[in-house]
């Protein structure tokens, strides 16, 4: 493989794997090309490569594997701990059975050992996250680069981003903004709409489409939920742990959650709890929140109750501070359910009481949407599941054709490396429907 530097890391704009002229047709068509050079394209790559087999790699980003670097706080929080059984409920809708195939394939010990075997040796922290010993992300994707060189893959970077996919007979016809090939097969890894600056701006959706694949609703997942008419603006950064969160729409309850939350300028981010029902929120939808921690309503209620009158001449907020509320919310409250600060537990009223319990236990909040994909670790909604055979990754109307990573609607509901799993999982099972099968589901 020619390159202008042996080493990954010199990577630019306009660089490119090898001396070919894309204008020339008389060079045989590509055995592969995989649209998208970040973690899931990249490590399709390496599993798809072979003798005979030619593989190119289109990223329109000056560098490949730009959202790998960002992972976990720039960390590269590669997996999670626990069985895929487990991983099968940390995704949203139906996601985790539609991955199941996929997750058994290529396990979160699997993709943890291939790291391992390349120098980079993760550790798990209190929280079941998986990082690098050395705390640092970049490692990973020049790993991954550096797999890609070792086996001999093309990988063109820089004013590739690719307009066009045109299946003719048994090839297909790819057009970047540079050059036109040709492939046997295409695989889809253009990543999401979330973080954009890395190069996931939703293009694989458009290229999906005009192939005719179904696309379901895309949005930010895994973000800050908006809040509309926000009454606590000015107490940013008070968290609440471990607190119940649900979701209404219409009055009915659609989904519940428990998790932490912090509060924010506009709104209530932090994981696992308002960032994972942020995939459910959309503009008008009623959520509300406990801001006791660890309990259900009705006994947090209860509790609550018999702290108060307990309290007997003391002040409410000094009371109630004592059960590990922050003092400043609890004065914010009092405000909202016009009730002095300097109110008594003795000389509080039953209305004022019960307003003041309902507001800790169950505060509503009407959602006015998310923070946008410039913050979402994640993309709700994609190609659609059903368009895809789940134990390959071959779309079922075009042979040849695999879609794998956020590019799918299966993103992961939790924080906690899920999607980079999905990404990973979904790319050994592409890779290996390709060697082994070719086009699979070839049209009679």
């Amino acid at each position: 493989m020619n390159t202008k530097n042996d080493h990954p890391t010199a990577m630019t704009e306009k660089d490119n794997f090898s001396d070919r002229d894309p204008a020339d047709t008389r060079t045989p068509p590509y055995t592969a090309i995989i649209i998208g050079g970040g973690p899931a394209g990249l490590f399709c790559a390496c599993r798809a490569a072979g003798k005979d087999r030619r593989i190119l790699v289109l990223e329109k980003m000056p560098s490949c594997g730009r959202k790998l670097c960002i992972t976990g706080a720039g960390r590269c929080n590669l997996t999670h701990t626990g069985t895929m059984a487990d991983f099968v409920s940390h995704y949203g809708g139906d996601g985790g059975k539609f991955l199941r195939p996929a997750l058994m394939n290529f396990k979160n010990t699997d993709l943890l050992a291939f790291f391992r075997e390349r120098g980079i040796p993760f550790t798990a922290d209190e929280n079941g996250k998986y990082f690098p010993q050395r705390r640092h992300g970049k490692g990973c994707p020049l790993r991954l680069m550096a797999e890609c060189m070792r086996a001999g893959i093309e990988i063109r970077c820089g004013g590739e981003s690719v307009q066009t996919i045109k299946p003719t007979n048994d090839l297909f016809t790819v057009s970047s903004e540079d050059a036109t090939y040709t492939a046997e097969q295409v695989v889809l890894a253009t990543g999401g709409a979330s973080y954009p600056a890395t190069g996931s701006t939703g293009d694989g959706y458009t290229l999906a489409d005009r192939l005719g694949l179904p696309v379901t609703e895309t949005g930010p997942a895994l973000a800050a939920v908006l809040i509309r008419d926000y009454p606590f603006r000015d107490l940013t950064g008070i968290s609440f742990d471990d607190v119940p969160l649900s979701l209404y729409r219409d009055s009915k309850k659609t989904r519940q959650v428990t998790g932490d939350i912090i509060l924010t300028v506009n709104g209530i981010s932090g994981p696992p709890g308002a960032l994972h029902i942020s995939r459910y929120v959309r503009p008008g939808d009623s959520l509300h929140v406990g801001f006791v921690t660890g309990t259900n309503e009705e006994s947090a209620r209860k509790d609550l109750a018999a702290v108060i009158a307990g309290g007997k001449n003391r002040q409410v907020k000094t009371v109630l501070a004592e059960t590990g509320i922050p003092i400043r919310f609890l004065i914010r409250l009092l405000e909202l359910s016009g009730i002095p600060r300097d109110a008594t537990c003795a000389h509080l009223t039953k209305t004022d009481r019960n307003t003041l319990i309902r507001y800790l236990t169950d505060f509503p909040f009407t959602v006015k949407g998310t923070e946008g994909y410039a913050t979402a670790m994640a993309t709700r909604g994609g190609v659609a599941r059903d368009a895809i055979r789940q134990k390959t990754m071959e779309a079922k109307e075009v042979p040849g054709l695999f879609c794998i990573g956020e590019v799918l609607d299966i993103d992961g509901g939790d924080t906690g490396g899920y999607n980079l799993q999905a990404a990973f999982s979904t790319a050994a099972l592409a890779a290996k429907a390709m060697v082994s099968g070719g086009k699979t589901n070839k049209k009679k």
